[in-house]
């Protein structure tokens, strides 16, 4: 991820015991140990996106004071009590606030919170010398910006669906069903009752009705079938290393005779936060407020967009690929990827990227990086010219991947457009 220049002298106006570093990468390291703790508890994406937009929101809110030209997203987003008055900026380092409130909420949230605590002490190590009162007072500020995030995400209906029931198949024509290898429970079937942060329900921004189910050879449903297929019988080494590129499927599962491996991968969202601090770190020009305002509307469309996207995909309750080409062409078939646990219609990846997408793109234009996110995962990189051009390919790899039919796939990418664009207002250019 990229190193994010934070210049620490901004907002500490007292003295230090000793200097602090001239530098730090306060923000990437706090997205990365939270993007380690997600990768180990194997949280599924749309969780993965509840834990990244509270935290980020709350790292933003107490880093803001810092530069007040920046306004609060808090009153302009759903469901959040008024923060209280900021401390005076000449006795708060506002940079050790905005720590504090990230780590609070990320170590409220996650499973592994002792994970979480030591890599927090690890990040916060730099800021012990602080002098006490700066430092009492940059504390109480992060944990106050903290209580107001936490109060909003123990109202957003997470705590009634860890208990509602789970998802029931029925053997309808055209409808979702488990599919192999594991033949998994439905992800997240009531993700639709959580509540938005932006959007003034989970119907909102929804997409056409996809194709009708047809086995009809000269139907859509039937031409975008043979496709998936035909793609993955002629798949190009470039095809495919981009679909395993995108793949960000937390939790693979293999099998090879009597053995079962499981392979930990980070999540969608994880990549889309990897390159938010990528181009953050190469066009944000040092701006801390910035970078963190831009984390922030990021997750934060992201988790909209998820909300969205299983709004549709548990109304249209759509079957995937692999379950109609073994029932209509070829009984052994498997695609590229493995198929994840819920249905078809629209993409996951096709919404929360260009979600994403709308939101760097306005805040830096259509700029070229490389990205690194998947070199720990992976040991690979990719350059692209724009973050639309890497939101396109996320899109189409599911696609190379034999796990999305194209109407998922370019639907979603509308469907993503609508979320973002309502992020995009909020951004201070």
């Amino acid at each position: 991820m990229a190193v994010l220049t934070f210049l620490l002298g901004v907002s500490a106006c007292q003295p230090v015991s000793r200097p602090l570093p001239a530098t730090a990468q306060l923000q990437d390291q706090c997205v990365q140990a939270l993007t380690n703790v997600i990768v180990y508890d194997i949280f599924t994406p749309p969780v993965a996106s509840r834990l990244y937009a509270y935290t980020q929101l709350a790292y933003y809110e107490a880093l803001r004071p810092a530069n007040l030209q920046f306004a609060s997203l808090l009153p302009q987003l759903r469901g959040f009590a008024a923060l209280p008055a900021a401390p005076d900026s000449n006795g708060c380092h506002f940079g050790l606030s905005a720590a504090t409130a990230f780590l609070k909420v990320a170590e409220a949230l996650v499973f592994s919170k002792d994970s979480m605590k030591v890599a927090g002490r690890r990040i916060l190590q730099p800021y012990d010398n602080l002098e006490a009162g700066v430092r009492q007072r940059s504390v109480a500020w992060g944990e106050a910006v903290a209580a107001v995030v936490l109060a909003r995400a123990a109202a957003d209906n997470y705590k009634q669906t860890r208990g509602m029931p789970r998802y029931s198949v029925f053997k309808d024509a055209g409808r979702w069903t488990q599919t192999p290898p594991e033949y998994a429970d439905a992800v997240e079937p009531h993700w639709r009752l959580i509540a938005p942060l932006r959007m003034d329900s989970a119907a909102q921004c929804q997409p056409p009705p996809p194709p009708d189910y047809s086995t009809d050879s000269s139907s859509r449903y039937y031409m975008e079938l043979r496709e998936v297929y035909q793609v993955a019988a002629g798949l190009t080494a470039e095809q495919d290393s981009i679909a395993y590129y995108w793949d960000d499927n937390p939790f693979v599962v293999e099998h090879k005779g009597h053995f079962t491996m499981a392979n930990k991968k980070i999540t969608p969202v994880g990549h889309w936060m990897g390159i938010a601090g990528i181009l953050c770190g190469r066009y944000a020009q040092g701006d801390a407020v910035k970078v963190a305002q831009v984390y922030a509307l990021t997750a934060a469309a992201i988790f909209d967009g998820f909300i969205s996207c299983w709004y549709e995909k548990y109304k249209s309750r759509t079957v995937r690929p692999v379950t109609v080409i073994r029932e209509w062409i070829a009984p052994t078939w498997e695609p590229r990827l493995q198929t994840p646990p819920f249905p078809e219609y629209t993409s996951g990846h096709s919404v929360i990227s260009a979600a994403a997408e709308q939101v760097l793109t306005a805040a830096f234009g259509e700029v070229p990086f490389t990205d690194t996110t998947e070199m720990p995962y992976l040991g690979m990189q990719r350059t692209f010219a724009s973050a639309r051009a890497a939101s396109a390919e996320a899109g189409i790899s599911r696609l190379y991947g034999g796990i999305h039919f194209r109407a998922a796939i370019e639907a979603g990418k509308m469907q993503g457009e609508q979320v973002g664009q309502l992020f995009v207002p909020l951004l201070r250019k």
